[in-house]
């Protein structure tokens, strides 16, 4: 299935354009170009993305429900309408205790590589 980006120069309401999913995580794409994307994703209760590392800072904002962020083995508690920036080369995992929808943007200019 192609996630494709929100139709533009048409109103919509975040929270509405997404479903909750029983058992699953899921993300539709509302902008993405090769400087950055925004993405709106919903949790079941009890999911969760997969331990990562991103190269790029990511805005964060629940907004629906409550969120658990780990940044580095250390937990942040969102309710609606709050958020967090994920700095970027830190690991972070995303879960649901509760179910939620989020808001993410990552903005990709700006970033040297880490020498290796």
């Amino acid at each position: 299935m192609e996630n494709k980006e929100q139709e533009k120069g048409k109103t919509f309401i975040i929270v509405e354009i997404i479903e909750y999913v029983p058992n699953s995580v899921v993300i539709k794409t509302i902008i993405k170009k090769t400087t950055g994307n925004v993405t709106v994703s919903s949790f079941d209760s009890g999911e969760a993305l997969t331990e990562k590392i991103s190269p790029f800072d990511t805005f964060m904002q629940v907004i629906d429900g409550k969120a658990e962020v780990v940044i580095n083995h250390e937990s942040f508690m969102l309710d609606t309408g709050q958020s967090i920036i994920i700095p970027a080369h830190c690991r972070n995992i995303i879960k649901a205790n509760v179910r939620f929808k989020m808001i993410a943007t990552v903005i990709k200019s700006g970033y040297d590589e880490l020498p290796i």
